[in-house]
């Protein structure tokens, strides 16, 4: 998700036409921006920062953006948006202007004549198949704290943005190469914005957060940001990193198609390459009990333009990326997030729990894999089933398995490698309007609730209450004061003390009215669930590395033996 109104800075190479346009010169050309609405800020939209390709060529990496010598209106007549399932989109029929090439941002600056601005980058979410840039609003923040630019943007979605064949049309992680050219273009340009190159936080909540995670991991990203803050999700989860690509790219093309040709690379490729967008996105993507979606991002082949050769597991364990200050964590109940779902999923969970194991844990057996399967089971249900009497330990182990313990993990894997400036928390915080979770009259934070406190979002609104108004300013405080110094709590703030993870994996700060500083964050089930993965982890592998592939490789090794043995005894003979 993103912003929808920040505001432009007046600096050098800015030409002010009058009190209600803004002009700068970027490396396209020069780009006019409209004051905001509601004053104090210029926001600048739809600016193009790189070409999506086209035609056959549409899941290759992003070409370089237009250019132009008359003024660029960067106004906000349509928002544009990435081709997606229109769910959401034709509820609002004129609001949206829905194109393949969609690779576009916004910018929001404050109406001051200070220079050299700090930067934010916001990364929406949307499981890596729906949403766009310029979801959430940062008026506010900008208009309380006038010290910030903040961009959002565009990037591919779905099969658009993540098919990952492997191959050099179709290589994959076009979506993240589109996130990788939008950080590049803030470094070539922000300046004309009055912004500072040198002084860029990145943001994300969800997706955005994983997204967030994995550019810190890759080193096509290094050096184009300087602080991190991952909301509510991380590199680690089962949904973040495709485990099969090959598979999952025939999976769903028979799903388009029934009579779809998978078996070839070449094949499948072109069935791809020649399905309309329109088809590739009529249907959502199904929620799948497993916790997986069915395209993100991906290990690539070690080629040129590569995004990420390695599994993020692998680069955590090595420690092998640049240690940029990161404030990490979640809510108290990010499994709300499928609470919609628990009238169908309870029943499903009580017939066969094995289907709700996540997707990045293997089994040699089907014996196995129950066995496992119980044992998850009895630690969040007991020998009860599923039901409404202990609804909350289904949000416990949805949020566990999407959220809670990848985040952990990745902590933990962090401190381990010497990175010694990780932030870690839990946003609890409720007011009279959280609504109550069902059949019970327990309140929690659902997923990236905190983003929603500090970012106001476009088409969502949490009515004000004393309480709320209270936790949005400390919630603010925290986040600017991270992106102005790298500490949540610098020295000399009049917030609690802060320090950062340790490998005790302590402490952590609870975010509610009081800030309370505890120790080691949801202990228990953390402990529960690291000697599951240890034992069966599913780690991601580039294309055509999966099990199915490999069978094939086996088999054409076997066959290359005997037929070379043949040929060598009939020589011999």
């Amino acid at each position: 998700m993103a912003c929808r109104t920040c505001v432009l800075l007046l600096c050098a190479t800015a030409v002010l036409a009058d009190g209600d346009w803004l002009e700068v010169d970027l490396e396209q050309g020069p780009v006019r921006g409209q004051k905001h609405p509601g004053g104090d800020l210029y926001a600048f939209y739809n600016i193009p920062y790189a070409t999506g390709p086209s035609g056959e060529d549409k899941f290759k990496a992003p070409l370089p953006p237009p250019t132009w010598t008359e003024p660029f209106n960067a106004t906000a007549e349509k928002i544009v948006v990435c081709p997606q399932n229109r769910i959401i989109i034709d509820l609002l029929p004129g609001v949206f202007d829905v194109k393949e090439d969609c690779l576009v941002a916004n910018v929001f600056v404050p109406d001051t004549t200070v220079k050299d601005l700090s930067v934010f980058v916001y990364v929406h979410g949307g499981g890596f198949s729906s949403g766009f840039g310029n979801f959430y609003q940062g008026t506010q923040f900008i208009r309380e704290k006038k010290d910030f630019i903040m961009v959002s943007f565009n990037y591919r979605l779905g099969i658009h943005g993540f098919l990952c064949l492997g191959t050099e049309d179709v290589p994959g992680n076009a979506g993240m190469k589109d996130q990788v050219e939008l950080l590049r273009w803030v470094q070539k340009n922000i300046a004309s914005f009055g912004g500072n190159p040198n002084d860029v936080t990145l943001v994300g909540s969800s997706a955005g957060s994983a997204s967030v995670e994995l550019l810190m991991l890759s080193k096509s990203a290094e050096n184009l940001f300087h602080r991190v803050i991952p909301e509510s999700s991380g590199s680690l989860a089962p949904w973040s990193v495709q485990r099969d690509p090959l598979d999952i790219a025939k999976t769903y093309a028979k799903m388009i198609n029934e009579q779809a040709m998978v078996d070839d690379i070449s094949s499948l490729e072109r069935f791809y390459k020649t399905t309309s967008m329109d088809a590739m996105t009529a249907e959502p993507f199904p929620d799948r009990t497993d916790s997986a979606v069915y395209f993100s991002p991906c290990v690539e082949r070690n080629t040129s333009g590569a995004f990420l050769t390695e599994s993020p597991l692998t680069i955590l364990k090595k420690g092998d990326y640049k240690k940029l200050p990161v404030l990490y964590g979640f809510t108290n109940m990010e499994g709300l997030l499928r609470i919609g779902l628990f009238d169908t999923w309870k029943n499903k969970m009580n017939e066969n729990f094995s289907d709700f194991l996540p997707a990045d844990l293997q089994f040699g057996s089907a014996t196995e894999k129950l066995q496992v399967a119980n044992t998850v089971k009895q630690f969040y249900f007991g020998s009860d089933p599923v039901s409404n009497e202990n609804i909350l330990k289904y949000v416990d182990f949805i949020s566990d398995v999407l959220f809670n313990f990848p985040m952990l993990w990745a902590a933990k894997l962090f401190v381990e490698a010497g990175h010694n400036q990780v932030y870690l928390y839990e946003y609890v915080f409720v007011d009279e309007n959280t609504p109550v979770v069902p059949h019970t009259d327990v309140r929690g934070a659902d997923h990236c609730a905190q983003t929603f406190a500090w970012l106001d979002p476009m088409f969502v609104v949490h009515p004000d209450t004393p309480e709320y108004q209270k936790m949005r300013a400390t919630v603010r405080e925290i986040w600017h004061n991270f992106m102005k110094t790298g500490k949540p709590v610098p020295e000399g703030s009049s917030l609690r003390e802060w320090p950062a993870l340790s490998e005790a994996r302590s402490p952590h700060m609870v975010l509610n009215e009081t800030l309370e500083l505890h120790g080691v964050l949801l202990p228990e089930r953390k402990s529960f669930w690291y000697p599951i993965y240890e034992k069966h982890y599913l780690d991601s592998v580039p294309p055509g590395s999966g099990a199915g592939s490999m069978m094939q490789k086996n088999m054409f090794t076997l066959l290359t033996i005997y037929v070379l043995f043949y040929i060598t005894k009939n020589i011999i003979v």
